[in-house]
């Protein structure tokens, strides 16, 4: 079994700093991402984007030639967006589809063949995609829920091939997806033109529920464990938020309801005190 690993997504901060945990452990790994790490690395950095097949494949001869194998496919290429459903162009909603979704499985079909007997595949979602998205985080999610239940039939799959799957879902990670959280945020209440008053109230719960974050190296540090664990499980939860878990305990009924009252500009102090929780 060789020591060669694939990570997509490798200059953003969880695959920036899986790639180089890895590195530092002995593995070779191969960074994939569409644009330059910021900082100097350790891994061996190829410029590719997940959404054009072309790039990926000259991607996999080069790792071919140079490796001639896989013991991993770790995926952490995604994109965060926040919007309303009713206002978003089509563009974008199909855009943000074909990254966190088509991305990784364009990875994964092209790949495939390089992957050693009993090799692994990670895959990264989101904490949001069990939950009942809230307001305007809505796509994000959908494209989530849609990976997880990707990840979920590509393990009843490739487990007859004698390989595993496995999902990471995180909470909040201390990363440059928080940074874009608040830009997009931001934008949106800038832009909307029907959400305006609720987009505001909105900020503080997205702002309370990034707050409870962990570190890209927490990630990385997972990401070994899965990789070292002689079964690993289909599923990791790490530093998944409380309020949210116990919010998509009631009902959907409830939740809509809360929901409509937490951001009606009429009931701004009850945000503060459902956040105080």
């Amino acid at each position: 079994m060789s020591m060669n690993i694939l990570v997509t997504g490798a200059s953003g901060g969880m695959g920036f700093a899986t790639c180089q945990i890895l590195g530092d452990c002995g593995y070779t790994v191969y960074g994939l991402d569409n644009k330059q790490p910021d900082e100097a690395c350790s891994f061996r950095f190829i410029s590719a984007d997940v959404t054009d097949s072309e790039q990926l494949r000259t991607a996999f001869k080069r790792i071919k030639e140079e490796a001639g194998s896989l013991k991993a496919i770790l995926h952490f290429a995604g994109v965060y967006d926040l919007n309303s459903l009713v206002e978003i162009s089509e563009q974008e909603f199909v855009s943000i589809f074909d990254i966190n979704l088509f991305g990784v499985y364009r990875v994964n079909h092209i790949f495939l063949p390089l992957l050693e007997p009993k090799g692994r595949i990670i895959i990264t979602s989101s904490e949001l995609a069990p939950l009942d998205p809230l307001p305007f985080t809505g796509l994000y999610a959908i494209t989530k829920t849609a990976l997880e239940k990707y990840a979920s039939a590509l393990h009843m799959e490739l487990q007859l091939l004698g390989h595993s799957v496995s999902v990471i879902r995180p909470g909040a990670v201390q990363t440059g997806l928080l940074r874009v959280s608040t830009d997009r945020l931001d934008s949106f209440c800038n832009k909307t033109e029907l959400y305006r008053c609720n987009a505001d109230l909105f900020r503080s719960i997205v702002d309370r529920v990034e707050s409870r974050s962990v570190s890209p190296q927490a990630i990385g540090s997972l990401t070994m464990k899965i990789l070292k664990a002689k079964r690993p499980r289909p599923l990791y939860n790490i530093n998944r938020n409380p309020l949210l878990r116990l919010l998509n305990l009631l009902s959907h009924t409830w939740q809509i309801r809360i929901i409509k009252g937490m951001l009606s500009s009429r009931n701004k102090h009850k945000v503060s005190s459902f956040l105080l929780f």
